[in-house]
């Protein structure tokens, strides 16, 4: 009788804490790299324009008192490399086209 009882009790205390278990949320996945594509957006949308306005207010600034001969060249430099920023942004576009065209 006694040991029908400790078997009750047993099996009772066993089935809550398995209850206990299962509704118990699993741990979430791991992160399995960096979003660059959030990284790029952030710094296409927030960063890039201050710097650009920036830029426009020391070439105003500059062509104001007479230095267009400066203003000109700063433009310039300033035109080149953002066609070498477009250059790295098609140039990492074509290598992702590539690679997955190779192992596909």
């Amino acid at each position: 009788m006694i040991a029908i009882e400790l078997m009750g009790t047993a099996s009772s205390a066993v089935s809550h804490a398995l209850h206990t278990l299962a509704s118990t949320p699993l741990a979430e996945p791991a992160p399995k790299g960096i979003d660059t594509e959030g990284v790029v957006t952030f710094f296409a949308s927030k960063i890039a324009p201050i710097l650009l306005a920036v830029l426009g207010v020391i070439f105003i600034g500059r062509a104001s008192r007479g230095e267009i001969s400066k203003v000109l060249t700063s433009s310039a430099i300033a035109i080149v490399g953002l066609a070498f920023i477009a250059g790295a942004a098609t140039l990492f576009f074509v290598g992702d086209y590539l690679i997955n065209l190779i192992f596909e």
